[in-house]
């Protein structure tokens, strides 16, 4: 599980650039209601962990408006691999033989 955003606005899971695995979880603290954006492998999964964690205040998850691939969300551009040169060696090549 990985939270993406921590006591936000309802209207964050409106993002489109959200993975589509994404859920909206809202809760209750002190009476007020919270919510929370996380991404995880399977519904069931956020559910188990939320509800261990806030009992009868859980409220319920909903899924974003993500449409972005899981596997994509948040990386930056990857420099490409620099390719290493072979370093001269240090002694002289031998001379052939006659």
């Amino acid at each position: 599980m990985k939270i993406i955003h921590e006591k936000c606005e309802p209207k964050a899971a409106e993002n489109r650039d959200l993975p589509y695995t994404a859920y909206l979880i809202e809760y209750n603290v002190e009476g007020k209601p919270t919510y929370d954006i996380v991404m995880g492998d399977s519904q069931v999964e956020l559910f188990d962990i939320y509800y261990d964690k806030y009992k009868k205040d859980l409220v319920g998850l909903k899924q974003t408006e993500g449409r972005m691939r899981p596997n994509l969300y948040n990386q930056g551009a990857v420099p490409p691999k620099r390719k290493k040169r072979k370093k001269p060696s240090a002694t002289p090549p031998e001379e052939p033989r006659n």
